[in-house]
């Protein structure tokens, strides 16, 4: 990486970016170190080696990204939009079954989650889009609606498969980068009133397509209150794990690598309740400072896209920030019983091939629109001097 263009990144968000994927790495390998000899039979460091690869490959795809101007993804976002919905149809056919769920397709040791991949490629169409679009003296309401039939669309796909979580975040990235666009309040409302209505009529549909996910074992999931109470229950089962997991770790922990929780009492130790790992081995006082670290995220991108030379850049880091928000917070609310389970793991510390990668990416593309906006001040600046 050039110096020059090291320098116009933003650091607080790339030391936090590096600082995450470590403590990930750690506590993926202390949490699934356990399962991965007696359930999967596998190396200890299974979980870890792979986990490490995602990242790597991450940061190899990422050293592009930040060198390929934001203003060349208007000719990649119609072939990518296009990809996306048609490996979203394909899973019906083609995709592999786990969980209850039909999201991934088996490529050699990998198995591929196009959901993941397809949430930042509706945050590049949008931002292409809208760019293009809210430029014109006389931009039409009807052409504005064209990403929210896009996103109706994925989230119909998504919803279906069923990956309710996945289809929730599609659902709200799109209605959250409504919030900054540019709009006439009148048509801000009137798109509010179709993307409603859209949603409705698609819940509708949805319901009425006798979709799995409303059999009696997906529809367990919204039975998430009381869950000790429920302990042979699958989801009562989890939560209740959790809570004892992070009961456990009180204010400073039990350790690292000590949890109890993680011998197969907490299936998804190293995925979905990878924070409960970290508070019950690290302790409560780190947990929160996981959380402020998000905090900290969160307010660097929304920097960013604050001071996004071009609307493009600024839907770009906001898209992102909107992706990161949604999954903290129905990570957390899961774990903690005061929304159903989604499977939704927590950014950049859940073990995850395509989520890891997709995060990664995403935080590499807001580095970009950070050196565009500091490449557009430093010309300003030298036309004034």
């Amino acid at each position: 990486m050039k110096e020059s263009l090291f320098s116009k990144m933003d650091k607080p968000l790339l030391f936090l970016t590096i600082l995450y994927s470590v403590l990930g790495l750690i506590m993926i390998l202390s949490a699934s170190s356990v399962s991965a000899v007696l359930r999967y039979n596998v190396s200890t460091y299974y979980f870890f080696i792979r986990q490490l690869i995602f990242i790597l490959i991450s940061v190899a795809m990422g050293l592009f990204i930040i060198k390929f101007p934001t203003v060349k993804y208007k000719y990649l976002t119609p072939i990518l939009i296009m990809a996306a919905i048609a490996s979203l149809a394909g899973l019906f056919v083609y995709g592999k079954i786990s969980n209850g769920a039909q999201s991934w397709y088996k490529i050699g040791f990998f198995n591929l989650q196009p959901t993941e991949f397809a949430k930042s490629i509706i945050i590049m169409y949008m931002a292409v889009f809208y760019n293009r679009e809210l430029k014109k003296k006389k931009s039409n309401l009807y052409t504005s609606l064209i990403p929210v039939i896009v996103g109706f669309i994925m989230f119909i796909l998504v919803a279906m498969q069923p990956d309710f979580g996945g289809a929730v975040i599609i659902a709200g990235i799109v209605f959250m980068i409504f919030l900054i666009l540019p709009i006439e309040k009148n048509n801000l409302f009137k798109l509010f009133k179709f993307t409603g209505v859209a949603l409705l009529i698609g819940a509708v549909l949805f319901i009425n397509s006798g979709s799995d996910f409303f059999n009696s074992t997906q529809m367990a999931r919204f039975n998430y209150k009381a869950p000790c109470s429920r302990y042979k229950e699958d989801t009562g089962y989890q939560v209740c794990n959790a809570f004892i997991a992070m009961h456990n770790g009180g204010l400073f922990g039990v350790g690292l690598g000590n949890s109890t929780q993680k011998y197969l009492y907490l299936p998804e130790a190293h995925t979905d309740f990878i924070f409960s790992i970290i508070v019950e081995e690290l302790g409560l006082v780190v947990g929160i400072l996981v959380i402020i670290g998000y905090i900290l995220i969160l307010y660097r991108i929304l920097k960013v896209s604050k001071n996004a030379a071009t609307l493009r850049g600024a839907i770009l880091a906001y898209g992102t920030f909107a992706l990161i928000l949604l999954h903290l917070v129905i990570n957390l609310l899961g774990s903690l019983a005061v929304i159903p389970l989604t499977g939704v793991p927590l950014p950049l510390l859940s073990y995850g091939g395509s989520f890891t990668i997709n995060i990664i990416m995403l935080l590499f593309m807001v580095q970009r629109v950070a050196i565009e906006s500091k490449i557009a001040k430093d010309k300003q600046e030298s036309k004034i001097a």
